[in-house]
């Protein structure tokens, strides 16, 4: 019973007599008016998932995604992980719907204000889509609990790497800043290469396979730099997560082997990391910070490189050992262009060829290509909440003090190379007169003693750096110089849903491209899918959901879709909440073999 007496069928009823005579229904495409006033009395746990008959549904080649999108986990651990109150959507209707919307390319929550929801409801088995202010209210209580969200992603992430042990062997990390031009909290700033210039903002610390395709992300809102960050958070996880390591035993009969293979680029450059991570039995693969001369052309031959994605292409190539500035042996790879440039390649892994070494190296491209990607794609530098939470006191942070040394020290730099550079144009002309030669052996003088007065004076300043500290305490910082940094469990528990969305979506690229000739058309056959109309015809009696996808814009693309809607539907997948089995199937594609 109701409170006051009343049943919940009446209230229902006066509920629904109240919205027509009101004409203002509970929300546009509410149409389950009595499972939504149980649950707001409390008398439903949450709403049936029903697919109904629907055609012409906006966007619904989402619904491809959906056997990789639970193929790569999305909802295989989030009952275990996580829960809601007792209320109209189900849990798992909120993970669908955030990856759904991810692959649909809604940038934030803020542009569902501008989607249709009834149609999104369709896709959901639901009347409609959550509204923003429900949607927000519900990702609040799935992301209150920061552990929860990590032991999820970090479950997710083991798991994807043992699937998949022969991409695991070799990691790619790199830094992403994640710009921030709001007032909350004055972020310190640090270089953003894509724009060149230095910006407050947070640095994301990506951990991804050879292709590109991401494992997991550290944040850092005060970016203590990429080695302390690989030593401190990434190693000791990879050591425990990374499937396939050599055993102790292994270790001491083949002193060469390693545990696997770190690939980043010159930020995480320094002799002492590369002899603490081979005590380790880890190999790194790094650009050399400090080539040299080039080496003689008699020294490269050409070799067979099978790059990430199976191309195979001649790239000349020579190799040396090389002794760093601590003694520590290394081996260095260099490739020759066309041009005559030479790449120089820093490794401690001894046992890899020369070739599978250059293929390593080049696919760290792939970690870029995935960064830009998810940039224009998937919205990874939009905030999910706002506000701020404290920055822990011992958290170490640039010595402000430091940093103005330092860039006292770069601007005496500066001066002293114009100066040398003017120093050196200096010339006294043939046809000078005898008069002149004493002028210009003063001017001469006069330059040499700035020079020397800047030298000098850069040498003081790298002595006052040197005895500066480079990382203090947050709590010595000066009043003036703390900060905040902002709330994070949120953004972790969405980037999380994307991962898992762009993952989905590359696996239906690597399906697509079976049938494609131009391989780097899969990604835009693949976004054209899921933006598609489709038709979704349920069957109780044989318990199956068809869901038929209009055409594409050419019959080669149709015979793409063709495929995919093949192999799609060969994995027998079950929409949730349901006994529905999923078919894919296209429309109208009679020319088809």
């Amino acid at each position: 019973m109701a409170p006051g007496g009343l049943s919940a069928e009446s209230v229902c009823t006066k509920s629904q007599r109240s919205a027509q005579d009101a004409q203002a229904p509970l929300g546009v495409a509410t149409t389950r008016v009595q499972e939504r006033v149980l649950a707001s009395l409390g008398a439903l746990g949450s709403a049936a998932i029903r697919i109904e008959r629907a055609d012409d549904v906006a966007q619904a080649g989402v619904l491809c995604a959906l056997p990789a999108l639970l193929g790569m986990g999305l909802l295989r651990h989030s009952r275990t992980h996580f829960t809601l109150p007792q209320g109209y959507y189900p849990l798992e209707s909120i993970f669908l719907a955030m990856a759904f919307l991810a692959l649909a390319r809604v940038p934030s929550l803020e542009g569902l204000r501008y989607q249709a929801p009834g149609e999104w409801g369709k896709l959901l088995g639901l009347d409609r889509l959550p509204e923003v202010k429900t949607l927000r209210g519900k990702l609040a209580e799935l992301s209150e609990d920061g552990a929860r969200i990590h032991q999820w992603s970090s479950v997710l992430a083991r798991e994807w790497m043992e699937a998949e042990p022969g991409c695991a062997g070799t990691l790619y990390i790199d830094g992403h800043v994640r710009v921030y031009h709001g007032s909350l909290t004055q972020l310190p700033r640090r270089y953003v290469a894509r724009q060149k210039l230095c910006l407050r903002g947070t640095t994301d610390y990506w951990v991804n396979a050879m292709d590109g395709r991401p494992f997991f992300v550290v944040t850092q809102a005060s970016d203590p730099g990429l080695i302390q960050v690989l030593e401190e958070w990434i190693v000791p996880r990879l050591k425990s997560d990374v499937p396939g390591q050599p055993t102790a035993e292994q270790l001491q009969q083949q002193k060469w082997l390693a545990l696997f293979i770190l690939v980043f680029d010159r930020a995480g450059y320094s002799p002492e990391f590369f002899r603490r991570m081979w005590a380790e039995r880890i190999s790194v693969m790094t650009y050399h910070k400090f080539p040299g001369e080039g080496w003689a052309r008699e020294e490269f031959a050409p070799y067979t490189v099978k790059l990430v994605h199976g191309e195979e292409v001649t790239l000349l190539l020579a190799e040396r050992g090389v002794r760093l500035s601590n003694d520590f042996w290394a081996r260095e790879v260099r490739h020759l262009d066309e041009k005559g440039h030479q790449t120089a390649i820093l490794t401690t892994d001894y046992t890899g060829e020369m070739s599978a070494i250059a293929a390593r190296m080049f696919a760290r491209w792939c970690q870029e290509n995935f960064f830009q990607y998810m940039r224009a794609h998937y919205g990874l530098d939009q905030l999910a909440e706002y506000g701020t939470e404290p920055v822990p006191d011992t958290t170490l942070v640039v010595n402000p003090a430091w940093r103005r040394v330092d860039s006292r020290v770069r601007r005496e730099r500066a001066l002293l190379t114009r100066e040398q550079a003017r120093f050196g144009a200096m010339q006294l002309g043939a046809d000078s007169e005898p008069g002149m030669a004493a002028e210009f052996e003063k001017e001469k003088g006069q330059q040499l003693e700035r020079i020397g007065m800047l030298e000098r004076k850069i040498e003081e300043l790298k002595k006052t750096r040197k005895e500066t500290p480079h990382h203090v305490p947050m709590k010595e910082l000066p009043v003036e110089d703390q900060f905040a940094q902002l709330k994070s469990n949120r953004k972790h528990f969405v980037d999380t849903i994307k991962l898992i969305a762009y993952r989905a979506e590359t696996a239906l690229v690597l399906v697509a491209r079976e049938k494609l000739a131009r391989s780097d058309d899969g990604r835009s056959l693949v976004r054209e899918v899921l933006n598609s109309a489709a038709d979704l015809i349920p069957d109780p009696v044989k318990k199956t959901l068809t869901v038929r996808i209009h055409r594409l814009a050419s019959p080669i693309h149709d015979e793409a879709l063709q495929h995919l809607c093949e192999e799609l539907s060969a994995t027998e997948t079950i929409y949730p909440g349901t006994e529905l089995t999923l078919i894919f199937q296209p429309v109208g594609a009679t020319h088809l073999p």
